[in-house]
């Protein structure tokens, strides 16, 4: 019996779903995740989460994207999701913040994107 289960497993790369959250540049919100005092005590107290998504929001030229839901948890967009984000951004008539919903793969950390469309 364990041994389908744990062969189940192995076949299961990512786990399947949907997120939705604000769209960030995210090499910026690496940026200001790692912008913190070495003294902090308690994480995130000290931290406008809707400043830094409005700093990091994703300009034109923005290639590389991540999802930040409303746990602050960022996700980081695999290649195609960057290109499917990019061109969102560049049809959103520059209107950040830009909230989005996406489907498709998490494995890592990293959303393999099936879809992604603006709120």
């Amino acid at each position: 019996m364990r041994l389908p289960i744990l062969f189940f497993l192995l076949m299961t790369p990512g786990f399947a779903g949907d997120w939705s959250g604000a769209l960030v540049d995210a090499r910026c919100w690496g940026f200001e995740e790692r912008n913190v005092s070495p003294h902090e005590t308690l994480m995130y107290v000290d931290r406008d989460r809707n400043l830094e998504i409005s700093f990091c929001s994703p300009k034109a030229k923005t290639t590389s994207f991540a999802i930040v839901p409303a746990d602050g948890q960022s996700l980081l967009l695999d290649a195609a999701g960057n290109a499917k984000a990019a061109e969102l951004v560049r049809n959103s008539a520059g209107k950040p913040p830009l909230a989005v919903h996406v489907t498709g793969e998490l494995n890592k950390g990293t959303i393999a994107i099936a879809s992604i469309a603006s709120k």
